[in-house]
């Protein structure tokens, strides 16, 4: 099996508007709080009980506004903030985004 190649802007080419316009949905601000543990997570642990085409959109939609980053591993598909790039170029926004997403916000 042949990793998949994802793609991720470079850090020079994040904008905070992209960002805030992927953090802007409730289903990927309930992915964003899933993803504040730091930890690498498979996207399939991200949102309950999404079709998969609808999950493989939120996440596209996060990793191509330079939000996380996503490898392949066998069938998993992993995935991690950017929190040292967007901590860097846009201090405080993330953590802000954090500290005001409680669980259950996709519901909202």
């Amino acid at each position: 099996m042949t990793p998949r190649d994802y793609h991720h802007p470079k850090t020079d080419e994040l904008t905070l508007a992209r960002v805030l316009a992927a953090l802007s949905d409730p289903t990927r601000l309930e992915m964003i709080r899933r993803l504040a543990d730091g930890q690498e997570h498979d996207s399939l642990e991200l949102a309950d009980d999404l079709p998969r085409s609808t999950l493989t959109y939120h996440t596209r939609m996060l990793r191509e506004a330079g939000v996380t980053w996503t490898r392949g591993e066998g069938r998993a598909c992993l995935i991690r903030l950017r929190r040292d790039d967007l901590d860097r170029l846009f201090p405080g926004v993330l953590a802000a985004v954090v500290a005001n997403t409680g669980p259950g916000v996709a519901q909202a």
